[in-house]
């Protein structure tokens, strides 16, 4: 495995580098989610490309980036052993040079749920997937489902760029109670960790109701709020019952729907979904 630190060591590693190109982008703190990203790349890459970069323009709150969890050796140990050819691990001022003055702002798709939540976030993503889909040149790019609304994104913004990577998401990795895997669990005390199950919890409960019947989108959402409403630790952010394509809010569930949720636990905030139908 190689280990490149800026664009034009990047670019002369791959030039000569078999095709397909599989194209993991992460911000570290490796969990078995990201090694099942690994994995799919693997199966359908002749070389597999993984950046680590905590990307502070996604970030709303300074703290928030700070406090971010970062370990690069642990990451690039998992890394090798998953099977990743290349890692691409620059620092700030190597994805974002002095001066550096582009942003990259995707529309509709990108303004509720956590667009609405944290605004600029989206518009973070976008900018640095654009960067490392122009340096990396993938066939393919893989991105988990647990981020359903940044999948989206960036799906919507290679398609209006023209950009030729094509988007491909994975389902979600969980634990044995249902909390997807995130870096951010590390942050939980043991307690928060067990509290934070109610996420998984509340989506199944809404999700049962739809298949069970339930057509009012309302009421389903006053499901999972209700379950979230038992967990004393939990602080709701949203509760979303939404239309898969355009994450519209439903009013009648005629379909398909993408229940999802975003909720702090000891501070920490989590997102999940669940797409019905």
């Amino acid at each position: 495995m190689q280990v490149v630190r800026t664009r034009a060591d990047l670019r002369a590693v791959l030039a000569g580098a078999r095709r397909p190109v599989g194209l993991v982008p992460t911000m570290g703190w490796l969990h078995a989610g990201h090694v099942s990203l690994v994995e799919r790349a693997r199966a359908e890459s002749a070389t597999v490309v993984m950046s680590i970069f905590v990307n502070p323009r996604q970030f709303g709150e300074a703290r928030d980036f700070e406090q971010y969890p970062r370990n690069e050796a642990r990451d690039l140990a998992m890394a090798e052993a998953a099977g990743v050819d290349v890692v691409f691990a620059p620092g700030v001022e190597e994805v974002y040079p002095p001066g550096f003055d582009t942003v990259v702002s995707v529309g509709a798709i990108a303004r509720p749920l956590e667009g609405a939540a944290r605004p600029g976030h989206f518009d973070g993503v976008a900018t640095v997937v654009a960067i490392l889909f122009a340096l990396v040149g993938a066939e393919r790019a893989y991105f988990g489902a647990k981020d359903y609304q940044q999948v989206a994104v960036i799906r919507r913004m290679a398609l209006d760029l023209a950009l030729p990577t094509e988007v491909v998401p994975c389902p979600t990795v969980r634990e044995p109670d249902g909390l997807a895997l995130s870096s951010r669990n590390a942050r939980l005390s043991a307690d928060g960790r067990a509290r934070a199950a109610v996420l998984h919890r509340a989506l199944t409960v809404g999700g049962d109701r739809i298949r069970a019947g339930e057509r009012s989108a309302d009421a389903v959402r006053e499901a999972v709020a209700r379950v979230l409403g038992e967990e004393a630790a939990a602080s709701v952010d949203y509760v979303s019952a939404a239309d898969p394509d355009t994450l519209a809010e439903l009013h009648e569930i005629d379909g398909r729907a993408l229940l999802s949720l975003a909720v702090r636990i000891e501070g920490v905030r989590l997102i999940d979904n669940e797409l019905v139908g």
